[in-house]
């Protein structure tokens, strides 16, 4: 017998989600997926959909699937009113490239979740910018959600990289110092020179930038 999330899955696809929720492919992530499961319980929320990973914890309150053929994960993440995620680059450089409002909360390695903390830097770094909305505990999430839910749409960033951009984040992940890039209004418009972000071609889901 299919599992409470699975078997709503068809209803999912044809109204399609508010909410997407995604922890990558290639590590489960059952302290985002728990923490989301609850507050969609408590929230009576019928319209959260997640792609969980190879987990073993099944969500009683949310749609679910371990994994996403590309042209699905595109949809789902183009059709979300708001995404969440693990703090990996690639998916928050995703919803920037769609305008969307993405609340993240980092893996962390003293809980085995990842090697290292690099989602912890990359989400402080996204978060000092303005672009991104952080929760980094699980009991933090349910008021960053409910935040989230009275955003709009932001501009879309430029999916064709600057080389100053792709500078400042190798330069962050290395620890050197350099000036952070311009900050994004509550409109979505950035409040210096503009900037655009890496294609998505050229990061890597552990946080690093290809070469």
């Amino acid at each position: 017998m299919a599992a409470p999330g699975e078997s709503r899955r068809s209803l999912l696809w044809r109204i399609g989600p508010v909410i997407f929720v995604t922890v990558g492919s290639q590590e489960p992530f059952d302290r985002l997926i728990r923490a989301v499961d609850e507050w969609a319980g408590v929230r009576a929320r019928s319209d959260v959909f997640a792609q969980i990973a190879s987990s073993d914890f099944r969500p009683q309150h949310i749609e679910f699937t371990q994994f996403l053929e590309p042209s699905k994960f595109s949809s789902a993440m183009q059709e979300a009113r708001i995404i969440v995620a693990h703090a990996g680059m690639g998916s928050i450089i995703s919803a920037l490239e769609l305008g969307k409002p993405i609340v993240v909360m980092p893996r962390r390695a003293d809980f085995r979740e990842t090697r290292n903390d690099h989602q912890v830097a990359t989400s402080e770094r996204f978060g000092q910018q303005g672009r991104i909305i952080v929760a980094n505990r699980e009991q933090d999430l349910a008021k960053k959600l409910d935040h989230a839910l009275t955003l709009g749409n932001t501009d879309r960033i430029q999916a064709q990289a600057s080389p100053r951009l792709i500078a400042t984040i190798r330069a962050f992940l290395d620890g050197r110092p350099l000036p952070l890039a311009p900050a994004i209004s509550a409109k979505g418009d950035q409040t210096a020179e503009t900037e655009s972000s890496f294609p998505s071609s050229m990061l890597e889901e552990d946080g690093t930038v290809s070469k």
